[in-house]
């Protein structure tokens, strides 16, 4: 049945590669896909529910004495049913309902015309110096919101700026890799850095000087190639760029009002987090309904507003791409159906046997992050790696090779890099391109044609520069 899985789930993902091919939505097959993997996995017998997940098995049985006294294939349903598939229902819920608080919020802006004061001060017509500004406004703001917000608002702000389809996405693949490098070198520009960070693998300051130059050479190398590619012509701009149909009853004022609230919100976030402890989610949940209030008060101070030109949040929302939420939501179901069948686990426990080198253990991962989601990689390898203290490492027999599971060694340094990187090999690798995916229509094939290659290029250039900074600087 593992194998069966495996199969199933690799037809998945081709067939989401040829959507425009087959005509048929990758949405739809991204919930089949995940359906089908979780009812394969239910079916799969009970030796390997029960065995393959046997400590959590354990204390699912503890903690519900009625089960505990059922037959072993009524436990093993029950504990597939009430346990595992609300556990990753829960953990996925969480990012999408983070995803349609962050796109309401962009959406609102946009259709205020509050992206306006963005793209009214930049005044270059020229394909490769606009393609420059985004690129590094996209890098840094990664790195202060997170990769996925941040694709949302660039992506939102390159549909005001250009108007030809292919040139487009060549700019969108270039912030999908920007998005994913700016994140990876602070504890919150994404999701897998966030988790070593909280875990406490790796400290803000250690990350920030280690892994900057790194991630800025992922993004410099593919930069300068498709700069190129562009040659040195104009860009056309969109029509998008023109005001939007409510600016004419709302003010410059109040667009700056919108935008500055907006972004300010989305920027709070992590300081949210950061001093509640509690999941971001419920952070942009917080500041959705505070603008949401300020939306109402505005609005009612305006009634000669139409009610088909009032853009309130009730009317941003049938706005937002439910297919995209739903893609994402069917690839993060099939990905947790294969780490609660440890398959996952058997892939990270045979790279630690058979490799035993963790540069080339994480260059894996951060492979494997471009075809499967990073976060249960990320989760796979801190549950295979527990951090040794110094004493442990020095009574080791290993002590060169423990040391680098230590805070801030080699391992979790290079594991935040190479998943967060890795990401942006394929456009389905990273949460930044699902979404750029959605909005952008952009085609699997078409990514892996004239972006995946620059994106490896600029992997392996952060790796390269990694392990000589690391040489040179110790």
């Amino acid at each position: 049945m593992i194998t069966l899985m495996t199969v199933v789930f690799v037809i998945g993902y081709i067939l989401i590669a040829m959507e425009h091919k087959i005509g048929i939505n990758k949405a739809a097959t991204a919930l089949i896909l995940g359906m089908t993997l979780w009812v394969l996995y239910m079916f799969s017998g009970d030796s390997i529910i029960s065995v393959v997940n046997a400590e959590s098995f354990r204390h699912f049985l503890a903690g519900n004495s009625d089960v505990a006294n059922m037959p072993l294939a009524k436990q093993c349903a029950k504990f597939v049913s009430d346990f595992q598939i609300v556990e990753s229902l829960g953990e996925h819920a969480q990012i999408v309902l983070y995803l349609i608080g962050a796109m309401a919020i962009v959406e609102l802006i946009d259709v205020h015309g509050g992206f306006m004061c963005v793209t009214e001060r930049i005044s270059t017509r020229s394909k490769r110096n606009l393609l420059w500004i985004l690129s590094f406004i996209t890098f840094f703001m990664s790195s202060i919101l997170d990769n996925l917000t941040t694709a949302i608002v660039m992506t939102m702000l390159l549909r005001k700026m250009v108007s030809d389809r292919h040139e487009r996405w060549i700019f969108a693949g270039m912030i999908i890799i920007a998005a994913n490098s700016g994140g990876a070198w602070t504890p919150t520009g994404d999701v897998t850095t966030i988790m070593l960070w909280i875990n406490e693998n790796v400290t803000t300051s250690a990350l920030i000087t280690k892994l900057f130059l790194p991630s800025l050479l992922s993004m410099l190398v593919p930069l300068a190639i498709i700069s190129l590619m562009l040659g040195k012509g104009d860009v056309n701009y969109s029509t998008d760029r023109q005001e939007s149909a409510i600016s004419a009853y709302v003010s410059n004022k109040e667009r700056v009002a919108i935008f500055c609230i907006g972004v300010s919100a989305l920027i709070s976030i992590p300081i949210f987090k950061a001093i509640t402890h509690l999941p971001p989610f419920m952070g942009v949940l917080l500041v959705l309904g505070i603008i949401w209030v300020y939306m109402e008060i505005m609005y009612n101070r305006k009634p000669d507003i139409p009610i088909s030109r009032q853009y309130r949040l009730t009317a941003i929302f049938s706005r937002i791409d439910l297919g995209t939420i739903l893609f994402f939501m069917g690839i993060l179901m099939a990905v947790s159906a294969l780490q609660s069948a440890g398959i996952l686990k058997e892939v990270s426990t045979y790279l630690d046997e058979e490799v035993h080198n963790v540069y080339v253990i994480n260059t894996i991962v951060g492979m494997l992050s471009s075809i499967i989601d990073n976060v249960p990689l990320v989760a796979g390898a801190m549950g295979m790696y527990p951090m040794p203290t110094h004493e442990a490492v020095a009574l080791s027999g290993e002590a060169a090779y423990m040391a680098n599971f230590v805070q801030d060694g080699i391992f979790w340094q290079l594991l935040a890099y190479c998943a967060g990187v890795g990401g942006s090999i394929l456009i389905i690798g990273s949460a930044a391109g699902v979404v750029v995916m959605g909005l952008e229509k952009i085609t699997f094939a078409w990514y892996c044609k004239h972006i995946s290659l620059l994106a490896l290029l600029g992997y392996f250039s952060g790796i390269i520069t990694y392990v000589v900074q690391n040489a040179i600087l110790g």
